[in-house]
């Protein structure tokens, strides 16, 4: 069985003392550890994904001016406190990408999003946990290049799991 909590003491032990750790060795000296919202079990899914017949080319933008190339690979539906959402998956040679930006951008998670790394199971069923959401490394310093999430990828619904805004 997973430990959320164990998961989470051991990425702010990364954090805080790794060498490749996303933080500038200024921000580690007052480091204390990542916000995150309280574990939500109801937003731990297991989704049936559309897959879409023609896996699009799509050119992400990146933070720093860059593009990243994906593949749109499908689609799933899913409620957030009897609202109804959309997401779509991508893809790269790394495997399976799910940036999401949610109605609580800007105040108590990243403006530009946050990303999961969907788990693929068989028959097109995916794990989709958003308690394991987590900031790209550009929400901790400028330095790093991270995706800018699509705007298809834009909820209206607040997602109260995974890791918040990071304050310094």
């Amino acid at each position: 069985m997973f430990d959320l909590e164990s998961f989470r003491a051991e990425k702010d032990e990364f954090f805080a003392r790794h060498p490749q750790s996303p933080l500038t060795r200024e921000q580690r000296r007052n480091f204390r550890g990542l916000n995150y919202f309280p574990e939500n079990k109801a937003l731990s899914l297991e989704v049936k994904v559309q897959e879409f017949p023609v896996k699009e080319e799509v050119e992400m933008q990146t933070t720093t001016g860059n593009a990243q190339t994906y593949r749109r690979y499908g689609k799933f539906k899913f409620a957030v406190d009897d609202t109804e959402a959309e997401l779509t998956i991508y893809q790269s040679e790394h495997g399976f990408f799910l940036p999401f930006v949610d109605s609580l951008a800007g105040s108590e998670t990243y403006p530009a999003g946050r990303y999961l790394e969907p788990e693929p199971l068989p028959g097109n069923h995916f794990i989709v946990d958003f308690n394991l959401a987590y900031n790209p490394y550009c929400a901790y310093n400028e330095m790093w290049s991270c995706p800018i999430t699509p705007a298809e990828n834009r909820l209206r619904v607040a997602i109260r799991a995974g890791e918040k805004l990071f304050h310094e």
